[in-house]
């Protein structure tokens, strides 16, 4: 591992029965990471009121069901336990300790930014894991107190999607919500609002696909859920990362643990500029190697859209 590397670490969405389990199978190191995890989350969960006890994560991630997985409140401390055991033993193969890699840069998609700011130094495995906890679950319980909503549209640019959003919104919350690569914007608000996006969205020449999500993620209906982790934000100790780690708010390199936390805090009602996020990288490391963390291969295929110059190496399994 001699030239400097990017890691990707995905978010939401990327979750699947199955995940990590070939990296635990394969790395001691990974087995760690899903016994430390094991151990706290049960109280974890019930202090959050998580109705799942007695229940492990890796179990949920290797055996599902997926309706219990694809929940918010599972599926972030799962898919961020997922990212951390893979680059641990992705790390283990190379025979290299935690801090040892070369690296240049890591950014994360929405909930992948906890991982990226670990992977980097930022806060510790069971702190971020216990920020994840409490974020999805706010999330979830915010989802669940308005009928609300995301919708991608294939073929807008940001301007497209305001318009959009603009004229679909008639007094509800309809905002851009992720930019996550050129010709792939999603939006986000009540679910009245995004029944007009998808009626109007023909008549600025894109195609509106309803996701099957929670609810309305990156817009105000998560203020919430924002508020519920301003404190375990406040609260949790966060060290100057020792890479560049991408702000999903800013698409720009945090440059403080304060701008961290208010970074954190402020991603769950702004949009992610994931596209803007990599092109950075991209610009700024035009020699390094960009790996992707499991699960799945998401941001890999962003990055197609994004620039096809860059590849992206997988490690869903080792």
């Amino acid at each position: 591992m001699t030239n400097p590397i990017v890691i990707l670490c995905p978010g939401q969405g990327a979750q699947a029965v199955g995940m990590a389990r070939a990296w635990c199978e394969a790395s001691e190191a990974a087995r760690g990471v899903f016994y430390v995890a094991d151990e706290l989350i049960g109280s974890v969960w019930s202090e959050l009121g998580v109705d799942l006890a007695g229940t492990k994560l890796s179990d949920l991630c290797f055996n599902g069901p997926a309706e219990a997985l694809n929940r918010t409140d599972v599926c972030q401390p799962a898919i961020y336990t997922a990212s951390i055991a893979s680059w641990r033993g992705w790390l283990e193969t190379q025979g290299l300790g935690d801090s040892d890699a070369t690296i240049s840069a890591t950014a994360g998609l929405s909930l992948g930014e906890y991982t990226a700011l670990h992977v980097a130094g930022a806060f510790s495995f069971v702190d971020g894991l216990r920020l994840v906890a409490l974020r999805g679950r706010a999330m979830q319980e915010a989802a669940e107190s308005v009928e609300s909503s995301m919708v991608a549209l294939i073929g807008a640019d940001e301007a497209t999607a305001q318009g959009v959003c603009d004229k679909a919104r008639e007094g509800d919350v309809l905002v851009p919500a992720n930019f996550n690569a050129p010709g792939q914007v999603v939006i986000s608000g009540s679910a009245a609002a995004c029944d007009r996006a998808e009626q109007v969205a023909g008549e600025f020449s894109v195609r509106a696909t309803r996701l099957q999500v929670a609810g309305a993620f990156h817009s105000p209906i998560m203020a919430p859920a924002a508020e519920r982790l301003q404190a375990a934000l406040s609260a949790a100790e966060v060290r100057m990362p020792r890479c560049t780690v991408m702000s999903n708010v800013t698409a720009e390199p945090h440059k403080s643990p304060e701008e961290i936390r208010r970074g954190l805090f402020d991603q769950l009602t702004s949009p992610v500029r994931w596209a803007a996020c990599c092109e950075w990288l991209v610009n700024d490391t035009p020699d390094a190697a960009f790996h992707e963390l499991a699960p799945g291969k998401t941001l890999a295929g962003m990055m197609r859209r994004i620039n096809r110059g860059v590849k992206v190496e997988g490690h869903d399994a080792p």
